[in-house]
């Protein structure tokens, strides 16, 4: 009896792997091979990088991977140069770049999209002043600071215009030549917060132990994602399947979560073959 039950239990969790597999349909080249493989740069963080012990990993490697258990089949990664992608994948050498791109026309021409997550700024502070930055115009009376030169500069520009024209506290811009200044400047309270890509603030937060943290709010947004060939079809249905099995059973959010993007994640993976899709 003990036997049978085992056999029926070792059946039933085959039959459920097999089904959770079949939600992600296959792309002919990965169904012939029995490999998801994706071009990818490893250099850098929280993206992909190698770790002390040499593992690959960071939030595209361990998304790739777990789309490709998805679908029973095995992750290979090839390190190439971010500006050998598209025009690798143009040419026809390989059928994934999976890194984080932003969709302009030049790339739309030779490339589409699966969009998985969105870039944008953050405000980042110390937990003692968290609850400080509070209703519809949080920076308005505050000390930001910025990277010279950056979309934070130029884009808290127009903020200090906003908080005048709204008649509230005076938002003061300071301005620093490296994002370690900022931070260094926000740790000895010299300014109540920064404004940086949201990307780097998380990771930074994650890996500092929290000694600054991300304010709820993400400014100047734009979405990413893996490139496909120009109308490679079925490898970019697979990856938008693939991407949104993870969104539903949990797996996305752990994984951004882990490298402090939560504020970088969306509802739901999309296919983009023109600007269209994002304005």
């Amino acid at each position: 009896m003990k036997k049978i039950l085992s056999t029926g239990l070792a059946t039933l969790a085959l039959a459920a792997t097999a089904a959770m597999a079949q939600d992600v349909p296959k792309s002919p080249e990965v169904a012939e091979t029995g490999k998801l493989t994706i071009a990818n740069t490893l250099e850098y963080a929280p993206f992909e990088f190698i770790d002390e012990a040499g593992a690959q990993v960071g939030v595209n490697i361990e998304l790739a991977a777990a789309v490709a258990k998805e679908m029973g089949v095995e992750l290979e990664v090839t390190r190439m140069p971010f500006p050998s992608m598209i025009p690798g994948l143009a040419a026809d050498r390989f059928r994934i770049a999976w890194e984080t791109f932003s969709p302009t026309e030049e790339r739309l021409a030779q490339v589409d999209f699966v969009m998985f997550l969105k870039s944008g700024l953050v405000v980042s502070t110390t937990p003692d002043k968290k609850d400080a930055f509070t209703g519809d115009h949080p920076l308005c009376g505050k000390r930001i600071g910025v990277i010279g030169g950056t979309v934070s500069d130029f884009l808290v520009d127009k903020m200090v215009e906003d908080c005048a024209a709204q008649g509230l506290e005076a938002l003061d811009k300071k301005v620093f030549l490296e994002g370690k200044d900022v931070i260094q400047a926000a740790l000895s309270d010299r300014i109540d917060g920064k404004m940086d890509d949201a990307t780097a603030s998380g990771y930074f937060e994650v890996t500092s132990g929290g000694q600054m943290v991300v304010l709820p709010g993400l400014y100047d947004e734009a979405p990413l994602g893996v490139a496909v060939k120009k109308g490679d079809a079925d490898t970019a249905a697979m990856l938008e399947a693939g991407l949104n099995v993870l969104i539903a059973n949990g797996s996305y959010k752990t994984i951004m979560e882990k490298y402090g993007l939560g504020s970088a994640m969306i509802d739901k993976a999309f296919i983009v073959d023109s600007l269209d899709d994002v304005n």
